[in-house]
């Protein structure tokens, strides 16, 4: 992936390093298209090594119109998707996150809230009629900094509220929050694989010295450890240097955004497969046929997953 590193906005309040301790972006270019007769930019972004960011922005003259800003939302997706598709992405590894903004207002954001039933179908993707109770729900994950601003945060979008339009450091906190959402469903999407492939193995009639099982057995388990390993070295800049940041309005809007994604349940699912791929070793190598210079590599392929799953299990600390 080629481009030039994007420039982090500059954060509310945050210290001097926060520019340094997140994942950079890489511009890679543009793409102007007309939807309607008008013509909107694609902005072709990027995370190393395979992860593509495509955004765009609209000017839309009532953004709590649900019918209009939802139909707009729709071409700009179909857009975003044959962008991805012709830059060999995959739709189905994909986060799709909507921003809706609103800005240059007079008074306290609090007065938008009058529109709370169609702010809250907007962030939900929603044409049904919401109960007050979920919109009451929807609204409530939201953070402020300052009297003039608010963001509300949900899984599918966020309404920021800011009298100055500024809202780059919420866009790319809101973009890292998606990107490691992202990772962690590729991930477990990937043990999902690996799990029914070892089963497979294990199910299939062993042969005479079961060598072509073990080795397959081996193979598979090798393939775990290297895209979990591949996960670890991805994560740990944004695990650990977001926890850097600390008590920081960055820091908590981040922590907010985790939450609504429910990144802790996606850890924890990842790690009961890694637990269960572990079980699996240990099974195969007490109930089937495997030579001394098999189970020694056995042995060293097992004392690598078990310190990649402390690794794991440090980083959700």
């Amino acid at each position: 992936m080629r481009g030039t590193i994007f420039q982090s906005p500059n954060a509310k309040s945050a210290p001097h390093y926060f520019s340094k301790s997140v994942p950079h972006q890489v511009n890679i270019n543009e793409e102007k298209v007309k939807i309607d007769g008008q013509e909107i930019i694609f902005s072709i972004q990027g995370y190393q090594p395979d992860i593509l960011v495509i955004q765009t922005s609209l000017d839309l003259p009532d953004i709590f119109d649900e019918e209009k800003v939802s139909d707009w939302e729709k071409k700009i997706y179909a857009e975003s998707y044959k962008i991805l598709k012709r830059r060999g992405g995959s739709e189905e590894y994909s986060e799709n996150y909507s921003v809706f903004s609103v800005s240059d207002y007079k008074g306290e954001p609090e007065q938008f809230l009058t529109h709370a039933s169609s702010i809250a179908v907007l962030l939900k993707s929603e044409k049904l009629d919401l109960d007050p109770k979920e919109i009451e729900y929807t609204l409530s994950t939201q953070i402020k900094y300052a009297k003039n601003d608010l963001s509300i945060i949900d899984w599918d979008g966020a309404f920021l509220f800011d009298i100055e339009g500024d809202f780059g450091l919420a866009i790319e906190l809101l973009t890292l929050a998606n990107l490691q959402l992202l990772r962690h469903r590729i991930l477990d999407r990937k043990l999902d694989e690996r799990l029914e492939s070892m089963m497979e193995i294990i199910q299939k009639p062993e042969n005479k010295n079961g060598m072509f099982k073990n080795k397959a057995m081996i193979e598979e388990v090798r393939s775990v450890i290297k895209n979990r390993i591949t996960s670890i070295s991805a994560f740990q800049s944004l695990e650990r240097d977001i926890k850097l940041i600390g008590d920081w309005y960055s820091a908590r809007f981040y922590d907010l955004a985790s939450k609504k994604f429910k990144i802790n349940e996606w850890r924890n699912s990842i790690k009961e497969k890694m637990d269960s791929i572990e079980d699996i070793q240990s099974t195969f190598i007490q109930n089937f046929t495997i030579s001394k210079k098999d189970r020694a590599e056995w042995f060293i392929i097992i004392g690598w997953f078990v310190l990649i799953i402390l690794e794991f299990v440090f980083l959700t600390k």
